[in-house]
Formats: C-alpha cells, sequence, structure tokens
C-alpha cells in the first residue's frame, strides 16, 4: 500500500484547489493538497483509498474539487456518503454552493450536486390524500391534541411547500408523526401505480439528482444501492465516504431486522380492515408466548418446537400476503387508497417473513462459526437479526463496482488502517491509503493525563477516588469541561455528586436536546457538560470552553452486546483475536473520537484526561494511545492541575 501522495499535484486539481481556496478566502494547507492529490490519483488510477484527515484539514474541500473534476471530465456522476445530517447539511447548503460558484470561471460550465435521501425523509402525498377528515384518528387517543395538531400543520405544509422534505418543515414534528404521513421505500406502491405518483416529492428529488455531477446522499442509502438489485442511486462509477469510522454501523443497522408480537398484531389489524387476517392475531399471542420463556442475549441454537411455531408464522404472513391482494366480495377493487394499503401491507408481511427466514437459516447449523447471521432477543418483546460482518457484503457489492474513497479523522487504529479496511472488506493489494495529518502539534497543544494512581474501574459505579479527582481536575480548569463517561448512569452519578460542590454551571445530557446543551456549554465558557456516547463523536466547541475532556473509563463494548460477542467469538475460532479485533477496536475508535474533541481549532489548548489505569497498565494501552492524538503524556496528577491552572491564568489576561 504506498503513499498516493508522493508525486506531484495533478496539474488540473491544483489550478481548481487554488481557485477554490482564493474564492473561499481560505489557505490551502499541506494536509488539504496531499489529500487532493491523492484523491485525484486514486480516481485516475481506479484504486481504492484510506486517508485519514484530522480536525481543519479542509477534507471536504480535498476531496469535492477532484470529484467534480472527474465528474465534469468523464461524464459521470461522483456519489459523496455521510453519516450525519449535519455533514449533509454542511455540504448541499455550504460547501457546494460556495465552491461551484467558486469553480464556474475556470470550467467549461458550472458544476451541479443535488441530495439524495430516503423516501421517508419526504412527506407522501398518498398518506395525505387517504388521511381521514379527522387527522387525529391517525393518532393514538391520548395523544390527540398535540400530535393531531401536528398533523393537521403537515397537511397545510404538503399544499405549500416545493420540496416536501421533512428538513424544510420548521419547528420539526415528532417521529410517531412524521411515520402517519410518510412511507418507507419497502411501503411505496412505485410512482407508476401510485395515483399521486406524477406529484411525487421523493420522485422529483430522484429526478433532480439523475444527471448532476455530485450527489450527496448518507450510508443507508449507499448500502441498499450497493445490495439491491435496483438502482436508487444514479449510474456511477465513484464513491467518496465521508465519517467511513461510521460505515460499519450504519450498514449493519441498515441489515438489521426485528420482529415483535406488537408488530405482528398491528399488521392483522390492518390485514383485517382489507377483509382477512386469516390466524396472525393468534400466532402473535404464541409468538408472545415463545419470547417470554428465552432469555435475552444471543440465540445459537433453537428447539425444534420454537423453529415449527416461527416457520408456521413466517408461511402465514405469506399467506396474508395473497389473501389481501384482491378486495374481497362485494368492495369495489380499483380503490386507490385500498390499494395503496394492500401494496404496503404485502410488503410489509414480505419483509417480516423474510427477516424470519434468515433467523430460521442459521439454526440450520450447530457451528455459531458458520453463521452468517446473528440471532438475539432483546428485552422481553424484540427478536433481532443482524449481519455477523458486512465485510463480503461490501467487498463484492461495493468495492467490486466502482471506486472509493474512505475518509474520516479516526481510521488509523493503533496507527495503522488495516482495522478498519478488514471491517470494511477492503481487498488487499487493491487501496492505498494516507494519514493526511492536522494543522495542529498535539503534542504542544494537548496534554493526554492517565489518572494511574485511581482504583480500576469496577461494576459498582464510580469510587469515591475518581469522584474527587473529577473535582479537582474540574477546579483546576475553572470549570470548561466536557465529561465523556461510558454510561448515563456514570455520568448522572458525577453529576449528583458535583453539582453541590462546583461553582460552575453543570449540564448533563439528557436535560434537554443535545444542540442545546452544547450550545450552552459553548457560549458559558466556564460551564461543563456531562454526556455518553452522541458527546463522544461530534460536538464541535472550539476555544477555551472546552479545555479539559475527562473520560471515565475506556469504552469496552458491553459484554452482554450478542453481536460484538458473536463477532468476537468468530474471530477467535478463526485463530485471530477477538479482543483486540472487536472490543480493542471498538475502544480505540471512541477513545480517538472522544480525544479529537479537545483540539478543534489551532489555537486551542487543553488536556484529555482518562481516569482508567488500564490504558497505562495493560499491554493493549499502547494499541489505544497509538489511535489518539498524539498529545505530550503524563501520570502526575500535580503537572496536569498545574497545566489547568496556568490555562485559566492566560485566559484571564487576554
Amino acid at each position: 500500500m504506498s503513499d498516493p501522495a508522493d508525486e506531484p499535484l495533478n496539474h488540473d486539481t491544483e489550478t481548481l484547489l487554488g481557485a477554490a481556496v482564493d474564492a473561499l478566502g481560505g489557505s490551502r494547507r499541506e494536509g488539504q493538497v496531499r489529500m487532493a492529490n491523492a484523491v485525484s490519483k486514486a480516481l485516475e488510477t481506479e484504486r481504492h483509498l484510506a486517508v485519514q484527515a484530522g480536525t481543519g484539514t479542509g477534507k471536504s474541500l480535498a476531496y469535492l474539487v477532484p470529484a467534480i473534476r472527474h465528474a465534469m471530465n468523464s461524464g459521470s456522476t461522483v456519489v459523496v456518503s455521510t453519516a450525519t445530517l449535519a455533514l449533509q447539511r454542511q455540504l448541499v447548503e455550504r460547501d457546494l454552493p460556495r465552491l461551484t460558484e467558486a469553480l464556474a470561471d475556470v470550467m467549461e460550465r458550472t458544476p451541479t450536486f443535488a441530495i439524495m435521501k430516503g423516501r421517508n425523509n419526504y412527506v407522501c402525498l398518498n398518506k395525505i390524500a387517504a388521511t381521514p377528515d379527522d387527522p387525529e384518528a391517525l393518532i393514538d387517543e391520548s395523544d390527540v391534541s398535540y400530535r393531531g395538531k401536528a398533523v393537521r400543520r403537515i397537511h397545510d405544509w404538503a399544499q405549500e411547500t416545493e420540496t416536501g422534505d421533512r428538513d424544510d418543515l420548521e419547528f420539526g414534528v415528532p417521529d410517531l408523526v412524521w411515520r402517519a404521513v410518510s412511507v418507507t421505500s419497502n411501503e411505496c406502491l412505485g410512482a407508476g401505480r401510485c395515483p399521486h405518483g406524477a406529484d411525487c416529492f421523493a420522485e422529483e428529488a430522484r429526478r433532480a439528482a439523475a444527471d448532476v455531477d455530485i450527489i450527496v446522499t448518507n450510508h443507508a442509502m449507499l448500502a441498499i444501492d450497493a445490495i439491491s438489485e435496483a438502482n436508487i442511486l444514479p449510474e456511477h462509477d465513484v464513491a467518496i465516504i465521508d465519517e467511513a469510522h461510521e460505515l460499519d454501523g450504519r450498514i449493519t443497522s441498515v441489515s438489521t431486522a426485528e420482529i415483535t408480537s406488537r408488530a405482528i398484531k398491528m399488521a392483522a389489524n390492518r390485514a383485517k380492515s382489507l377483509g382477512n387476517a386469516g390466524n396472525l392475531a393468534e400466532l402473535a399471542d404464541e409468538f408472545d408466548d415463545l419470547l417470554r420463556v428465552q432469555e435475552p442475549g444471543r440465540w445459537t441454537d433453537l428447539d425444534e418446537t420454537s423453529q415449527a411455531h416461527l416457520r408456521a408464522l413466517a408461511d402465514e404472513f405469506l399467506r396474508v400476503k395473497s389473501l389481501i391482494s384482491r378486495a374481497p366480495e362485494g368492495e369495489a377493487n380499483d380503490d386507490p387508497e385500498k390499494n395503496a394499503e394492500r401494496q404496503n401491507l404485502s410488503n410489509h408481511l414480505t419483509d417480516l417473513a423474510e427477516a424470519i427466514g434468515r433467523i430460521l437459516e442459521v439454526f440450520a447449523t450447530d457451528d455459531p462459526a458458520a453463521q452468517d447471521d446473528v440471532v438475539w432477543l432483546e428485552g422481553t418483546d424484540t427478536l433481532a437479526v443482524a449481519p455477523l460482518s458486512i465485510a463480503h457484503m461490501l467487498r463484492e457489492n461495493l468495492f467490486g463496482e466502482q471506486t472509493v474513497v474512505l475518509t474520516s479523522a479516526t481510521l488509523a487504529l493503533g496507527g495503522r488502517f488495516d482495522a478498519m479496511a478488514a471491517q470494511w472488506g477492503l481487498p488487499s493489494g487493491t487501496y492505498d491509503t494516507l494519514d493526511a495529518g492536522t494543522p495542529f502539534d498535539p503534542a504542544k497543544s494537548g496534554i493526554l493525563y492517565t489518572a494511574k494512581h485511581l482504583p480500576a474501574p469496577g461494576r459498582d459505579g464510580l469510587s469515591s477516588e475518581t469522584l474527587e479527582e473529577i473535582y479537582e481536575l474540574i477546579m483546576a480548569a475553572g470549570g470548561r469541561t466536557l465529561g465523556l463517561f461510558s454510561s448515563r448512569r456514570a455520568a448522572e452519578e458525577a453529576a449528583e455528586a458535583l453539582a453541590p460542590r462546583l461553582p460552575f454551571d453543570l449540564y448533563v445530557q439528557g436535560e434537554d436536546a443535545i444542540g442545546t446543551l452544547v450550545d450552552k456549554f459553548s457560549t458559558k465558557e466556564n460551564s461543563c457538560l456531562f454526556g455518553t456516547l452522541t458527546l463522544w463523536q461530534g460536538v464541535d466547541v472550539p476555544g477555551p470552553s472546552c479545555s479539559l475532556v475527562l473520560i471515565d473509563r475506556i469504552p469496552f463494548p458491553r459484554p452482554d452486546n450478542p453481536l460484538l460477542q458473536a463477532r468476537s467469538q468468530a474471530a477467535d475460532a478463526a485463530g485471530r483475536s477477538g479482543f483486540m479485533e472487536v472490543s480493542a477496536n471498538h475502544a480505540a475508535l471512541l477513545m480517538a473520537q472522544g480525544s479529537g474533541r479537545l483540539l478543534r481549532h489551532v489555537t486551542d489548548r487543553g488536556v484529555v484526561a482518562v481516569l482508567d489505569n488500564r490504558l497505562e497498565y495493560k499491554r493493549y494501552g499502547a494499541f489505544l494511545k497509538a489511535s489518539m492524538p498524539q498529545f505530550w503524556q503524563t501520570t502526575n496528577p500535580e503537572t496536569v492541575r498545574g497545566a489547568l491552572k496556568r490555562l485559566v491564568a492566560a485566559a484571564h489576561t487576554r
């Protein structure tokens, strides 16, 4: 795997990048230039590329400029996929409009772009038309007032909006309400059969994206396009995957199916309204009884009686699908609203039957290592099935069909790209890698402090010594602390113990929307914010408001996580280390993301404090540290408190 940035920068790319940076009022950075060169070469040679580009590199521009050049020179479309809505909005509402305008003077024409979202992001005109005169009839009676008004608001908005896009609906609505006025791709009748197909907002969005240079979408849409026989996205030969560290999780989520007795009963009620629900209601009760006698967690085998029940349930789904295919005797067979409901329910029943088929396939072999899917019981009422690995799926359907560029601030776990490449199924020898670096100097700007004198984390919550350590660090930092905890319970426990003692405002995840809490934390310089997984990734608070990042313990996955447990066992069975391949990689990625919250601007300074002595004493500690920014390191509490106090003093003199 060579470094693709060693060769001179492609002249066209250099010209375009220079024009873009000049027009946008910035300055080219070394890492940005190297990354643009690497992406340009990857697209020319049709070799996959993985790029780690730290905060401040300007990676969006570094991949968008070569992508636009490739699209316009080849006459093809380039797909850019992201994990988060925030980045999609940044690309479509800020980066691409400014960039295409900047490049218009140095290219033959103005580059074009569009966004593609899942169908359920758009209001469904057929659903709107089928809504009763009283929209509150769609909603549970206990929630009539508030939710009924929300449905009515969507009805009014649907008559005015040009996009039908949920993100364009001011003051949003709850998911429950939106589901009442939208459809998934499986529920959709299709433009040809839907009475409102000609005016469909989702179809209009697809038409707008049919012939553009750059399409922005999400990992789920990219996955569905790759594994589906239908072409969800327009024809393309290049995919650029930003936030690639989330690719495995997002695609696994898309490929996970769940069945509950409630879902079966709801399907039975819908089928009954269409004429015949068969025995679904009775089988739903039996399914509920089956789950109640099983232990939560992973299922690797299942007795024949239970398997027979699942087979009967799958058969009944398909039988009811056939029963509702036509209107019952005496009812018109051309009612568009009823036909729409028949099609929606038929697709849903097919999905349920296929999910049970996947579950039964798992029990066709007695060897867990030979199973392609993982089955588990979540709580007492949800039976789930997910792929053991997505590597084979992506190897064939993504990397085998197009040139792929993957980028993120955190890809080189333990200082190497191997772990992420194996997780994706990126074929060995077919890709190059590049660490584009960061404009920061972590060793001069940040300190990694490991509190090795504290007791090892246990199952009984935070120790009194750990709570005292947190208090002393926050006081030394003058507040200004982002606390990243391994569980909601730990975050709340720390807040409850420390809030009465601290002379600073302390915000805790769950008290308000994440965005609101982050805004409060960033604007009130001496405040603190405690939270869990959501805060480990994506929080961007430059400046002195975030001078201390606390990590209470190494974020290994829960030992009772059925999917990760199965992946670890499969690695062990294949002669590899399940702990390092699954648990350590999972922890390394989060440690890299969490510690990355500290330096968000070249002038930022601060401390990442890890209150888990295993980072210092265990052999895997070196691997975890190599995954994080290379800060100056210490285990001396007096040294780190002194550094924090100097930061506070320096802030007061400015």
